[in-house]
């Protein structure tokens, strides 16, 4: 064979290789972004179980189950199983078992996040953060048994303050949960902080009011559990009465607060409606905001129901969500990275 067909042999073989080659590359990437795809449904799945084992959590509040394991924590009545069917029991330990299958999920989901994304990827931080807000759940509310600030007549004020915390840190867990659900739902994709720094305090702020608006309406509810009134009229004039209960001054936060809130919320539906390609946030943070005030007048209207707290909390849930997922929107811009990261 001449020189000039080796020539042509070996130029064949070299491309024959670095198609091949590349065909991996794509393979691997494929393998790779299918991975992240699952890992990010399990992510909302996490999500969605913490959302009902925060509202089973309110339901213990709301019917004064909290002291049915005692002052004893993690142990039940001394037990690690209860031997009795006392209604308040029961529901305070399935509480704790939901409360425990959540420290599990996350710290699966923050493993898998450490072996299939790179260093730099977000969802690791926020598997981190996500993390250790569930610790500090579970921290806060075991300083609320162990210091007997439970139970459906405790209204000091040291419960109020473990109960705010306790709420102002579901909302923060939440957050973290969704955001690292919603980057993992993107595989390939990275993010870079483009708003101008007015634009991030007032998202750092308006989201901060928000909160707001969740821990006092913690305050209120805890007020309609312990102090339940038997008309509008006479709940209304305990409201403003001078020898009322401190919570029952506090249930006023509430709506001050809503309103104040909402300043934000209304800035940024104004900044998406500017921008064409969230319009869909538009309509479903609308929606969401009118059912959800909605639901508040009604509360107020039925003297908060335990059925009507619930889907309260859960709609305000919702929402919290939504309203983090869109300001992260505006606040980030996202592009598609040259080189996927493989993770084996």
């Amino acid at each position: 064979m001449d020189i000039l067909g080796q020539g042509v042999i070996g130029t064949n073989t070299d491309l024959l290789e670095e198609r091949q080659g590349s065909s991996v590359a794509q393979l691997l990437a494929t393998v790779s972004r299918a991975g992240s795809v699952t890992l990010g449904r399990f992510a909302w799945f996490v999500v969605a179980y913490n959302f009902a084992a925060i509202l089973w959590g309110a339901y213990v509040r709301a019917t004064g189950s909290g002291a049915g394991c005692g002052s004893h924590w993690p142990l039940c009545n001394g037990a690690i199983l209860p031997a009795t069917t006392r209604i308040q029991t029961v529901i305070e330990f399935t509480h704790r078992v939901t409360s425990a299958a959540s420290l599990v999920l996350v710290a699966i989901l923050l493993i898998l996040c450490w072996r299939r994304t790179a260093t730099r990827d977000w969802p690791r931080y926020s598997a981190i953060a996500a993390t250790a807000l569930l610790f500090n759940e579970a921290f806060l509310g075991a300083l609320l048994v162990l210091l007997d600030r439970i139970g459906s007549l405790n209204g000091s004020a040291a419960h109020a303050v473990f109960l705010c915390l306790h709420f102002g840190n579901t909302l923060l867990l939440l957050a973290a949960l969704a955001l690292t659900a919603k980057w993992l739902s993107n595989p390939g994709r990275r993010f870079a902080v483009l708003a101008k720094q007015y634009e991030m305090i007032l998202i750092g702020l308006g989201l901060l009011s928000v909160m707001v608006i969740g821990m006092t309406g913690s305050l209120a509810s805890l007020g309609d559990t312990i102090f339940p009134s038997d008309t509008l009229r006479h709940a209304l004039m305990r409201d403003f009465s001078a020898s009322s209960h401190v919570l029952l001054h506090l249930r006023l936060l509430h709506p001050l607060a809503a309103m104040i809130g909402s300043a934000y919320i209304f800035w940024l539906l104004w900044r998406l409606w500017r921008k064409q390609d969230h319009s869909c946030w538009m309509f479903v943070l609308g929606a969401t905001l009118t059912t959800q005030m909605a639901l508040g007048a009604t509360n107020v209207i039925l003297l908060a129901p335990i059925w009507l707290q619930i889907t309260h909390l859960l709609v305000a849930e919702m929402f919290w969500i939504l309203l983090v997922l869109a300001s992260a929107d505006l606040l980030l811009a996202k592009y598609r990275s040259s080189t996927f990261p493989i993770v084996l």
